[in-house]
């Protein structure tokens, strides 16, 4: 992690990632870049879905293959940076040719092979099936689906761990605690994803936020009651409310369960997350 000089108030709890000692390239490979419209937390409509996105830097779209089943080894030629993700990616070459992006895991270096598919050995970067995966390993970006491309644990850092193996399906703990049940025939990549100080960045001022798209959030308390529950009064007012609420009446935050009681997964799930207090007991 980097520090700074305080010559700004800004700067005095400011921490930044090390790029240079991590990366490899200080470009990315052309053949592989794309540009595409930023959605700005809007929907095809044009209506806010997400509120508190826009702006930021201008940046252009890496194609990284979440799935990456070509079966020929690959060799880790760069590790580079990707605007649109937390974790570091690189760029293989596969012995015929090709060149792909991929999400690295953290012990992967320059010059390492990568493979996919059955014989592939146990060991950080190779993909294969989860069922095929030792018990208690550490793996990222798991398919919800069979041959949809990973979908779990792609943040940096992040990691989901192999609890058991049966009837078909296969046991994993999420980095959230939750415990759920995924087809055996889902392709899982082995390790953890690279950069885990991403957690620990301070960003330090309101700028840097805007650099990143990050739009400023308004306090409910701040604003007045026809805008949310958490409105009007003279002065500082506390909530009023047993549970807290969002700006549409849903429950937030604090422990309380905002998960669709009817949703189509919930036979999947195990062991529910835990939330608040209970979770740092647990962890």
């Amino acid at each position: 992690m980097k520090q700074y000089r305080p010559y700004t108030k800004s700067r005095r709890h400011l921490t930044a990632i090390s790029y240079r000692q991590e990366l490899t390239a200080d470009k990315p490979h052309k053949a592989l870049l794309a540009g595409g419209k930023r959605r700005a937390g809007r929907n095809s409509a044009g209506r806010i879905t997400m509120r508190h996105q826009g702006g930021g830097h201008k940046r252009l779209l890496r194609d990284v293959d979440f799935s990456y089943k070509k079966v020929v080894p690959a060799r880790v030629e760069t590790i580079e940076y990707d605007p649109h993700r937390s974790g570091f990616i690189g760029l293989l070459l596969y012995r015929d040719g090709e060149r792909r992006y991929a999400l690295l895991p953290q012990s992967v270096k320059v010059g390492d092979e990568i493979q996919a598919g059955e014989r592939a050995a146990v060991r950080p970067g190779n993909r294969m099936a989860l069922k095929d995966m030792p018990i208690g390993a550490f793996v990222y970006n798991v398919e919800i689906k069979p041959g949809q491309g990973g979908r779990l644990g792609r943040a940096a850092g992040t990691h989901i761990e192999v609890v058991a193996r049966d009837q078909g399906y296969v046991d994993l703990k999420m980095p959230s605690s939750e415990v759920r049940k995924v087809l055996e025939t889902c392709w899982a990549t082995m390790g953890e994803v690279s950069n885990p100080e991403s957690k620990l960045v301070n960003i330090g001022k309101a700028g840097r936020s805007r650099w990143l798209g990050i739009r400023p959030t308004v306090r409910g308390t701040a604003m007045n009651p026809v805008d949310h529950p958490y409105g009007g009064g003279e002065g500082r007012q506390g909530r009023g409310l047993r549970r807290a609420k969002s700006k549409w009446g849903k429950p937030t935050g604090k422990g309380q369960k905002t998960r669709t009681p009817k949703k189509y997964s919930n036979y999947l799930i195990i062991s529910r997350r835990k939330v608040g207090k209970k979770r740092k007991q647990t962890l």
